[in-house]
């Protein structure tokens, strides 16, 4: 995993000589009680001035040298009116505090608002939690010269100071065990595909066995017992062997009063191509480079399992990845070709571009069989037809239960990863019925996302609730943020660790 920053907390602490302090102002321009008994306030209001800095939200000012204290910097950060803060600002504060500074650099934050009201220990660690992310960079195939200074790549290290810093630090190991699963997801995705094959992917999720998740990996011939063609099929044209893998967090235990109901997990499925080149239906190549990212839902299957794992959530909760390699070569599925998922539904390929569909069919069976989940949430970089749709802002939420769409959506507005509903009905099914088999992988472009999820409802038993994350257009190739800078955003790790504690935790 990455590197890390050092993200403290402390009641009192004076800013490191030499070193970077941060305060914060509103829109008045006002600092609060510990900045002003610092005696910066005419500089601050000098400063501003020059600079037309208003104070605004994530406004910053940056003072080299400032004079009567013994920083070498201040910044000042704006909080803009600091009544309307919402819980999300808090985080992209952090982003924003660790974007201004440089590696290496050791930074003091004075947490505390101009109007008086402290600063809550969750708002703190989620400071904590915005400036962690913001810190992560995937730079390791970069070569530098041997006599670079250690010191200087190592990422910045911020003390986060205030009254509700002894509370904010007994928090604070659950905000960072969901940074870290952001981080691993990033990662995921990040790495080029020469790296990460099916077999070095599986090796990721077996790692968690170390945090308590409970582990099992199908190899291609126990797939090909279990009947499970369709991800078999995607597979085939790649040296490359496909695996099923199955983690397992039972944070309940036996269930609320040994209640079986209680004890059944919530379930995740992830879309695991290491790389897609589309097979026999092969992409043009222009940009074929970012398929390497084609397995961003499995990777925030395992980011999100890591976090709850870390933090010791209270849920019972099952990931599920399905890891493949989508190749043209002589042994590759062709189009025309008829497989029979491991449900028993026959499936006729139009197109072997549209394979994450075929991955996640046998994979939403298999934890249907074998854990009898409460509910299943899957999430695929499915369609391009969503990024037409939706663009790179929102994820694409399609759901067959409204209570669970509803969790989805407050919990998306919570953490910042958006997702909009989407639709589903019975006209959309007639654009995947086949002339030779049940139905086929693709409907064509008119409602391709949508009918792309139509596809994977078959393979839902009735009555268990279900919801699809498209997520082509936010898991990779995203708009940076106050708190991401990378190609790879880690989505939706931070909005389902949220889903599971609002709803799920005991």
């Amino acid at each position: 995993m990455s590197s890390r920053p050092s993200i403290t907390f402390s009641k009192s602490a004076p800013a490191a000589e030499g070193g970077t302090l941060v305060v914060l102002t509103d829109h008045t321009l006002a600092l609060g009680s510990a900045a002003t008994a610092l005696g910066i306030g005419d500089l601050v209001t000098r400063a501003a001035a020059s600079a037309e800095y208003k104070g605004k939200l994530l406004a910053t000012l940056d003072l080299l040298a400032p004079a009567g204290i013994g920083a070498a910097r201040l910044v000042v950060v704006g909080l803009g009116k600091a009544g309307e803060l919402k819980e999300l600002d808090w985080s992209r504060l952090g982003g924003t505090i660790m974007g201004a500074l440089r590696k290496g650099e050791t930074a003091t934050l004075i947490a505390e608002r101009p109007d008086g009201v402290d600063v809550s220990p969750a708002e703190l660690t989620e400071i904590g939690l915005g400036a962690s992310l913001r810190a992560y960079a995937f730079d390791r195939y970069r070569s530098r010269a041997k006599d670079d200074d250690s010191a200087a790549k190592a990422p910045p290290a911020l003390a986060i100071v205030g009254p509700e810093a002894g509370k904010a630090k007994k928090l604070w190991p659950a905000r960072a065990a969901v940074a870290e699963g952001v981080v691993l997801a990033r990662d995921l995705v990040n790495e080029p595909a020469n790296v990460l094959g099916t077999l070095e992917f599986a090796a990721k999720a077996e790692a968690l066995a170390d945090l308590g998740v409970a582990i099992e990996v199908l190899t291609e011939k126990q797939m090909k017992k279990l009947g499970m063609r369709a991800l078999l099929g995607v597979a085939q044209g790649s040296v490359r062997p496909p695996r099923l893998v199955a983690m397992h967090w039972n944070g309940l235990k036996d269930g609320k009063d040994g209640d079986k109901a209680a004890s059944k997990p919530v379930a995740f499925v992830g879309k695991g191509v290491v790389f897609d080149t589309g097979g026999i239906s092969i992409k043009p190549a222009g940009g074929m480079e970012d398929m390497k990212g084609d397995m961003g839902g499995a990777a925030a299957v395992v980011g999100l399992m890591h976090a709850l794992a870390s933090r010791k959530a209270k849920a019972n909760v099952v990931g599920i990845i399905g890891l493949v390699e989508n190749m043209p070569d002589g042994n590759a599925q062709r189009p025309g070709d008829i497989v029979e998922a491991a449900s028993g539904t026959t499936i006729e390929i139009i197109n072997t571009d549209a394979e994450g569909r075929l991955v996640l069919a046998d994979a939403l069976w298999y934890v249907q069989k074998t854990y009898e989940p409460s509910l299943i949430v899957d999430l695929a970089t499915l369609t391009g037809a969503i990024i037409v749709a939706l663009g790179h802002d929102h994820a694409g939420l399609f759901a067959s239960d409204d209570a669970l769409a509803g969790q989805l959506l407050a919990a998306g507005l919570a953490t910042g990863e958006k997702v909009w509903r989407m639709p589903l009905g019975p006209a959309y099914d007639k654009q995947i019925e086949s002339k030779f088999a049940d139905i086929k992988n693709t409907g064509g472009r008119d409602g391709g996302s949508v009918t792309a999820a139509q596809f994977l409802k078959r393979f839902v038993k009735d009555g268990t609730p279900w919801a699809h994350l498209d997520i082509a257009g936010t898991a990779m190739g995203s708009p940076q943020s106050e708190t991401n800078r990378s190609w790879a955003s880690g989505w939706g790790v931070r909005l389902l660790d949220r889903f599971v504690a609002d709803n799920h935790e005991a």
